[in-house]
């Protein structure tokens, strides 16, 4: 029987879809840490998961999303005080937290990018959104709370943001970049399922494709990447749902390159639609730093991502892509052009294997073990 002091861990995520890169992430680190002595309990209002693993469901009623988002950090604090656990790990804005982790970023830097692609009367409307408002405060107080004791950021992009508008001390700042599954996540299989991926979309085999994956599109940039496309002779394979797809799909029309864009919709499994493509690119308005781009790498294709994601700072001096502006359809055109050179888009695909090779699983494990064993939760093997 093991003795080994074990740590009781809750993580705090409220809505939970499977098809997310955030949710994706919490399912491989939740298998790691079980196998690091780490007991992960998810606090949630809706656990679509294995029915086997511990969650507690807070889903008190709401309307609207100001009311939603408030009630379920009263209902998660309650909850997470009651089950007394060692560690309460939030993925959201919670006073309640002992740790945060940044993996959507700083929603004030989010709404200073947005706002570059809005007119007055937009951001008029946004900085008076009762629901923003309330998001700011939650931010504001959660950085400000003596309880909170570390800062997870995957990116020092996201680290610097905090430190600058919050004052949030050096030492609670820790850069832990997520990992990635190489044995799921690798050209190894291409052979076998790039002819049927694309055999299924209509793709033909020797087209170049570009891959977007994301939820969200306005945000992750499908529009750039759109009216990019239209300046090459590549196809665009877009993973991923949003609930004004139709917006996007009557802009590929209006470019005229319909016939040479598939929107895939929301996909389960991500990983086949890698080993079709040519290259991932992301032109998004602001992201910390996206699973899909990590996938992406260890599939050995090229990245092509805006400087105002945290991929960036990885990506370009490992020379396994491009970051450009966010808005900059010249640029990520070029780019595009550019990788249909064989001798360049081969040096930029070993690069990101390369650089995917030093992204692990066991390398993101072993900080997240070595930071709770910092704050003295209980005695964690190493």
């Amino acid at each position: 029987m093991d003795d080994a002091p074990r740590l009781r861990l809750a993580i705090v995520r409220q809505r939970y879809n499977p098809f997310g890169g955030a949710e994706r992430f919490i399912e491989r680190a939740i298998e790691a840490l079980r196998a690091r002595q780490v007991d992960v309990t998810m606090i949630t209002r809706a656990w679509t998961s294995d029915p086997a693993r511990p969650a507690l469901v807070c889903d008190p009623f709401y309307l609207g999303s100001l009311w939603r988002d408030w009630g379920f950090a009263r209902a998660a604090c309650r909850e997470a005080a009651a089950a007394r656990f060692d560690l309460v790990q939030s993925h959201e804005r919670l006073h309640c937290c002992d740790v945060f982790r940044a993996g959507d970023g700083v929603h004030r830097q989010w709404l200073r990018h947005r706002a570059r692609g809005q007119g007055a009367w937009r951001r008029l409307a946004t900085a008076l959104d009762p629901h923003h408002r309330y998001v700011l405060a939650a931010e504001r107080r959660m950085f400000a709370s003596p309880r909170l004791r570390a800062v997870i950021c995957n990116s020092r992009m996201v680290r610097d943001e905090i430190a600058r508008g919050f004052g949030v001390p050096d030492h609670k700042l820790h850069v832990i970049y997520n990992g990635v599954d190489t044995t799921r996540y690798s050209p190894a299989l291409r052979e076998k399922h790039r002819p049927q991926v694309r055999a299924k979309w209509s793709i033909p085999a020797q087209a170049m494709l570009f891959l977007f994956v994301g939820a969200g599109f306005a945000r992750k940039g499908l529009a750039v990447a759109l009216s990019a496309l239209a300046a090459t002779d590549g196809w665009l394979l877009v993973a991923g749902g949003d609930k004004r797809a139709a917006r996007f799909v009557a802009q590929a029309r209006a470019l005229g390159i319909a016939d040479r864009v598939v929107f895939a919709g929301p996909q389960r499994e991500v990983w086949p639609l890698y080993l079709a493509a040519d290259a991932f690119v992301l032109p998004t308005v602001y992201d910390p730093f996206p699973n899909a781009i990590l996938e992406a790498l260890a599939c050995g294709l090229p990245v092509l991502t805006s400087t105002a994601c945290g991929a960036a700072e990885l990506v370009v001096p490992a020379g396994a892509g491009h970051a450009h502006e966010a808005l900059d359809v010249a640029a990520f055109a070029s780019s595009m052009r550019a990788l249909t050179d064989a001798g360049i888009h081969a040096r930029c695909s070993q690069a990101a294997l390369d650089l995917a090779r030093t992204l692990t699983f066991d390398r993101m494990t072993a900080a997240y073990v070595d930071l709770y064993a910092h704050l003295g939760a209980a005695a964690l093997p190493s």
